[in-house]
């Protein structure tokens, strides 16, 4: 039984649930300070607010929609604290007696200059988690380089013009791990995979699509990117195979998963967000899902769709957005703790 290199899963990565007062509130219990923080309302139909610290807060950006970075607003999440982060009374983060949801991870802070690449960047890099934050103007070119900071090769990389409106969320993983992505997605729709503008991942590079796009490199715009590099007992990302059945596909990850999202690939369908706070797993209900390619408020799933197991996933469910039968799905998952521990008696987790 192999050894998580990281230990304590929530140190890097950890979920919030709130409830908003309509003033201002501080939320804490993160864990540590967080440098990405993504805010969905449950309980009302209300967009994603991303925001992160190279880009600074109160600035966010929607992963439902393909519009540009929102400065306007100073009311949202307003300061990155050393225990969680701080918020004005905007509705879509603190609107009084709603609920809500933070997911954080944890880079680096501000960020620093980055020259590796043929475009030069600002990275934010938490080698230990194998997750940067990435900022760049584009030059307009082809097949050019960004600077990630992780030293080791990336999975998956997400990357959302901030300067313009009307450009998708560029999604791209490499579920084999050879340093080439399997698919390329968008995060703020349902289509289905693209078969062209592969990516290509190196220890210290990202290599932008061969072809010219102002999604990923418009001459002038200003860009923020998200690299995930795959660490044992704390990050996972890949692909399964539905098979139809309640019975459905188990997804090995080697360690509980405190989130997950998954996708299809083969269908138009929407991306489905689950966590460990937001209960209907393992019998206990109907699942609370979110879609990040949607306003919408949390909807129950067909059923209990998702067991959180010590070692992975398993899909309950023969509906076809994460279960159906011969269809392709990808997926990204962040643990709550490693199956095994990397002290002492090295305890097995425990399933919900």
């Amino acid at each position: 039984m192999a050894y998580s290199t990281i230990s304590k899963p929530s140190l890097h990565f950890n979920t919030k649930l709130w409830t908003g007062n309509g003033g201002t509130q501080s939320i804490t219990g993160v864990g540590f300070q967080p440098d990405f923080t993504w805010i969905k309302e449950r309980s009302e139909t209300r967009g994603h607010n991303l925001t992160d610290a190279v880009r600074g807060a109160p600035k966010y950006i929607n992963s439902a929609t393909t519009d540009a970075e929102v400065t306007s607003v100073s009311t949202t999440l307003t300061s990155f604290d050393s225990d969680g982060f701080s918020l004005g009374s905007y509705d879509d983060v603190n609107k009084n007696s709603q609920t809500y949801v933070g997911w954080n991870w944890k880079a680096n802070g501000a960020g620093s200059a980055n020259t590796d690449g043929t475009i030069n960047t600002t990275v934010s890099a938490n080698n230990t988690s194998g997750f940067s934050i990435i900022s760049y103007t584009g030059t307009g070119g082809t097949s050019q380089t960004l600077g990630h900071g992780l030293g080791v090769k990336p999975k998956m990389f997400i990357v959302k013009c901030r300067s313009n409106a009307g450009e998708y969320w560029g999604t791209w993983i490499d579920t084999d791990g050879d340093g080439t992505s399997n698919y390329r997605m968008s995060l703020n729709a349902t289509d289905a995979a693209y078969g062209n503008n592969p990516i290509s991942f190196s220890n210290s590079l990202i290599t932008l699509p061969s072809s010219a796009n102002t999604q990923w490199d418009g001459s002038g715009r200003t860009y923020v990117g998200y690299a995930f590099a795959e660490k044992q007992g704390y990050s996972k990302f890949g692909s399964y195979t539905g098979n139809g059945s309640t019975d459905g596909t188990f997804v090995y990850l080697g360690f509980k998963p405190a989130f997950v999202i998954i996708k299809s690939t083969d269908l138009v369908k929407n991306w489905l967000t689950f966590d460990n706070l937001r209960l209907g797993y393992n019998g206990t209900g109907t699942n609370k899902q979110l879609h990040p390619n949607t306003s919408g408020t949390e909807t129950s799933g067909n059923g209990t769709t998702l067991d959180i197991l010590s070692n992975g996933f398993k899909t309950r469910t023969t509906d076809s957005d994460e279960n159906g039968y011969g269809q392709n799905y990808i997926y990204m998952a962040f643990a709550e703790e490693p199956l095994v521990a990397n002290v002492g008696a090295s305890i097995p987790a425990t399933a919900r």
